[in-house]
């Protein structure tokens, strides 16, 4: 009769060569004292999964603290095992660290590109927003430009009218001081910021005569931003016919161009800002708009908030992770759906970066949370500024060291692999049986995409 502990480890190394998980975590639960008893020839029981190319095998057995340094009689390790049968996911696996090494399918990832919401005509010349004799002069230049907000929703006009065939160009209405003459006389009832000026400017070189601050003949093209509760669109549709108050959902903020989309981002969000915090967050006293619109000081002698920097006193900005989840094959990829998204539609998991945590943490927390897949490396890719109403959108590809999903049905109502090629259907070829993704202008579209060109011919 055999030995009871050689017949647990010998049904150990079967299940782990077979790929069983069902019946392993059973006999793990009961005997992981066998984990890394090794056979005959000195194979252990994560050896045998690797050979066979079991994935979630090997991922369950590291979990369980299953030896990657042991050696059989060919003087192999697991490691050297799966690289030698091709099993490269399972390589970068057993590699793993915190994060991992970087998987092979991530070596060719391609440069960072500009994303939407982020280019603009506009240099922010944060230098000039204490220069309160320069902000008051430019606001009455016949040069500068005002972008009319009303309830945070931007004046736009259609280029060639309402009668504009699909995809309208949309442009803001730049609109001048004179115009704003009747915005500008009630500050009370208005919020002012400045944008900055134009990047082709004129600018005064050092050789050049020095002009009194804020004089009319420096070159300088000034930006402003102006909300009001009570804006209206009749003043200016004389001389824009057609011009309105572009309102939500989201996506018609994406009709405008890339560069007026940036100073929109800007815009909007420091806006945003000011209309949720009217008052001292410290101690509940009233505030005065300073430094063009980037700061907010409380009227309350003695108030902490003025004393050093806090973030109560100046704009905020959320950050949250998005992130292409692939598969450890590097051959498919994760996407999610929430119940408000259109038919079809599935994009990438995103979420909010708590206190104290890194972005690869937020990645990994996130993704477990919503899917039930963990995450091993991850690799940052670029980022979007999101102005509904101000979060920096930091984009990463994360590659998973589990396969198996479970929906957090609170935060999503469906989450699945896809295949490469039913994700080049929908983005690149425009088929959309399978899956519709969001818009190019969205950031979980570019993320989906630098996956797919990253290695093309696989």
């Amino acid at each position: 009769m055999q030995n009871p502990r050689k017949e647990m480890i010998s049904q150990l190394h079967n299940l782990c060569a077979l790929g069983d998980r069902t019946k392993l975590h059973p006999l793990l639960s009961h005997s992981s004292s066998v984990i890394n008893e090794t056979s005959e020839h000195g194979w252990s029981a994560l050896m045998f999964a690797a050979r066979n190319g079991h994935f979630d095998v090997v991922n369950v057995l590291l979990e369980k603290g299953c030896d990657r340094t042991l050696v059989n009689k060919s003087n192999q390790t697991a490691l050297d095992i799966a690289k030698f049968w091709g099993h490269k996911h399972i390589a970068d696996l057993l590699t793993h660290t915190k994060g991992g090494s970087k998987p092979h399918f991530l070596l060719n990832a391609k440069e960072e590109h500009e994303n939407y919401f982020s280019s603009t005509i506009l240099d922010k010349r944060s230098d000039k927003r204490t220069d309160m004799n320069w902000l008051k002069s430019k606001q009455t230049q016949a040069s500068t430009v005002y972008i009319l907000f009303s309830n945070l929703n931007p004046l736009v006009h259609l280029v060639g009218g309402r009668d504009t065939p699909e995809d309208p160009e949309i442009k803001l209405c730049r609109l001048q001081s004179e115009e704003m003459k009747e915005y500008l006389l009630r500050p009370e009832d208005v919020t002012l910021i400045f944008l900055g000026v134009e990047k082709h400017s004129k600018t005064i070189h050092s050789s050049e005569p020095k002009r009194d601050s804020g004089g009319e003949d420096d070159g300088l093209v000034a930006w402003f931003g102006l909300n009001s509760n009570n804006g209206s669109s009749e003043p200016f549709e004389k001389k824009l016919q057609g011009c309105y108050f572009l309102r939500p959902p989201k996506t018609a903020f994406l009709q405008l161009s890339p560069k007026e989309a940036g100073i929109l981002a800007q815009a909007r969000s420091v806006l945003a800002w000011h209309n949720r915090y009217k008052f001292c967050p410290t101690c509940g006293s009233a505030t005065i708009i300073e430094e063009g619109g980037y700061k907010r000081t409380c009227l309350k002698s003695g108030c902490p908030s003025l004393q050093g920097i806090h973030n109560t006193s100046y704009p905020r900005v959320d950050p949250v992770v998005i992130m292409l989840v692939i598969h450890p094959d590097g051959s498919h990829c994760l996407l999610g759906r929430k119940k408000r998204f259109p038919v079809g539609m599935f994009s990438c998991l995103a979420g909010f970066i708590e206190p104290g945590e890194t972005i690869e943490d937020a990645v990994r927390r996130e993704v477990e949370e919503e899917s039930g897949v963990k995450v091993g490396h991850v690799q940052y890719v670029s980022c979007q500024p999101w102005p509904m109403p101000s979060s920096l959108m930091i984009g990463c590809l994360a590659v998973a060291i589990s396969t198996e999903i479970k929906v957090d049905k609170v935060e999503m109502e469906d989450a699945r692999w896809f295949t490469r090629e039913q994700v080049v259907d929908a983005v690149i070829k425009g088929n959309h049986h399978a899956l519709t993704v969001p818009p190019r202008q969205a950031i979980a579209h570019q993320l989906i995409k630098h996956w797919i060109e990253m290695h093309a011919n696989l």
